[in-house]
């Protein structure tokens, strides 16, 4: 059963767009937020540890996939990653669920702002050719 996540998984990695790639990066942190808020609640230190450090490394894979010959969107689209990044470094290190709560709903924020927006572009497009968002992806 593992064995045939892992394989549709990695097919859903290669075979969708950069841009609903990043839907399911802000989807991934929001789970691994998630359930770190929960184990710091529980005090599980080693739970916490483990999804906060996952949720770090989206944030990383986020700011490696910003495009910067956006403008200034992508560099302040860059800064609110590295700020993300900073604010759950700092929950796991103090274990304090407030940093990851605000990072949490940062993330939501931008995961919805994203989907309205990959609707939007879906829409206006019909069965013309895609535009680039070339802001993250």
């Amino acid at each position: 059963m593992n064995s045939a996540l892992n394989v549709y998984q990695k097919n859903q990695v290669q075979t969708n767009t950069p841009e609903k790639l990043v839907l399911m990066l802000y989807e991934g942190a929001i789970k691994f937020i998630s359930k770190g808020i929960k184990a710091i609640e529980e005090k599980d230190i080693q739970e916490a540890n483990n999804n906060l450090i996952r949720s770090q490394d989206i944030m990383l894979e986020l700011m490696s996939g910003v495009n910067f010959e956006a403008g200034d969107i992508a560099k302040n689209l860059y800064a609110l990653y590295e700020y993300m990044h900073h604010r759950l470094m700092q929950a796991n290190l103090k274990k304090e669920k407030e940093s990851a709560q605000e990072v949490l709903n940062m993330v939501r924020e931008l995961r919805d702002a994203w989907s309205q927006m990959l609707k939007e572009n879906k829409a206006s497009n019909g069965n013309s050719k895609k535009k680039t968002i070339s802001a993250s992806g």
